[in-house]
């Protein structure tokens, strides 16, 4: 079977030099791994993955040396080269406890190598000479069927990180996960997973665009218990329809935090608490420091004396409908609210230090009340 499909210009150019200086060395070299799946999908495509056949690893080491590539896994033979990582055919058997505790063998039969992969849709190979597209696990159909199944139960069971990656492939590709699959992910542990990389496969989750399914498996995977150690209500159905009637009015750059906020909240758990847990950057811990919630309809004064801290446009809560239109009619989407009470003005009425800031706040607060009631 071949595969038809079209690569960005950049891809285009970079797969022709890759036939060029493979093609002394094998006739077996085979786009592999996500990207397969994403042509199938007509996906963007971010970098690509090439795995080489018939070469033996000094030889391999040598070329990839030659053409510039730069060893990013040496001991599992992957190189990388402008947007592709090269890499040598490979089967992994786990040695010790974590996620990195395997040990690599080369391999030279595609269907040997290709049983290390997690998902069927994630186990295609395709020719980069020929086109030819080796499908042994049922990835085509999988997408088909838009499910996530389990290659080998084993391989998958010792490494727990595919139990979160999963979740988030579920999130970004709308993909459900095959029953007797989830039946066996509910079972693994996931101790062994350092906090940062828990964290790296969440944030894969909170640029998706079906997080309710994200939602789903946190749920059918006791995620919250196993990731945030905490025993939370059932409230799927509320919380999806939340995520999914006010996605589109997400802000690009606070993306990555709407999930937390609308989860968290809607649960009765503290974001920040979560966040922390998960040694989250700076940037995570800023964003939620000063983030007020509020149940039911949001008024023009409540958006008033958000806007008292930070500009709506700042605030994880305005997605919710009419809210941007309203904050921009105020002048409050991205400026804070004044009330034309300037910190000059308190300062000449003779308070200092901290009292000039809660004065301040005071007189914002009373003139934000003498416009409600106006």
């Amino acid at each position: 079977m071949k595969l038809e499909c079209v690569f960005p210009a950049h891809f285009e150019q970079q797969i022709s030099e890759a036939i060029a200086f493979l093609k002394p060395y094998t006739k077996r070299a085979y786009l592999v791994g996500g990207s397969v799946r994403d042509l199938c999908l007509s996906e963007p495509l971010h970098d690509l993955d090439i795995e080489v056949y018939d070469i033996e690893p000094k030889a391999f080491e040598s070329l990839m040396r030659r053409v510039g590539a730069i060893g990013v896994g040496k001991s599992f033979f992957v190189y990388k080269l402008g947007d592709i990582d090269f890499s040598l055919p490979r089967v992994e058997r786990k040695s010790g406890v974590g996620h990195r505790a395997f040990d690599v063998e080369v391999c030279q039969d595609e269907k040997e190598a290709s049983k290390r992969r997690d998902f069927s849709v994630n186990a295609m190979m395709r020719n980069i000479f020929t086109g030819e597209l080796l499908d042994f696990w049922g990835g085509k159909e999988a997408i088909a069927h838009k499910t996530l199944e389990i290659i080998d139960e084993q391989s998958f069971k010792e490494d727990s990180l595919r139990v979160l990656r999963a979740m988030q492939f579920s999130a970004r590709l709308g993909f459900k996960i095959e029953r007797k699959s989830l039946e066996l992910m509910c079972g693994i542990d996931l101790s062994d997973l350092s906090k940062p990389r828990i964290l790296w496969e969440f944030e894969k989750l909170f640029r998706a665009s079906c997080l309710h399914y994200g939602l789903f498996y946190m749920y059918e995977l006791g995620l919250f218990e196993k990731c945030f150690t905490c025993k939370v209500e059932n409230r799927f159905f509320e919380i999806a329809h939340e995520l999914l009637r006010y996605k589109q009015n997400f802000e690009e750059a606070l993306r990555p935090y709407y999930f937390v906020y609308i989860v968290a909240n809607r649960l009765n758990q503290e974001p920040l608490r979560w966040l922390k847990q998960l040694e989250a950057p700076n940037h995570y811990l800023q964003t939620f420091k000063h983030q007020p919630f509020f149940e039911g309809e949001i008024s023009d004064e409540i958006l008033l004396h958000v806007s008292l801290e930070m500009p709506i446009s700042q605030w994880l809560g305005n997605y919710r409908s009419g809210v941007k239109e309203r904050a921009q009619t105020l002048g409050i989407w991205d400026e804070l609210f004044t009330g034309d009470v300037s910190v000059q003005e308190v300062i000449a009425d003779g308070f200092e230090k901290e009292a000039i800031r809660y004065e301040l706040k005071r007189r914002r607060i009373e003139k934000i009340k003498q416009q409600c009631e106006a």
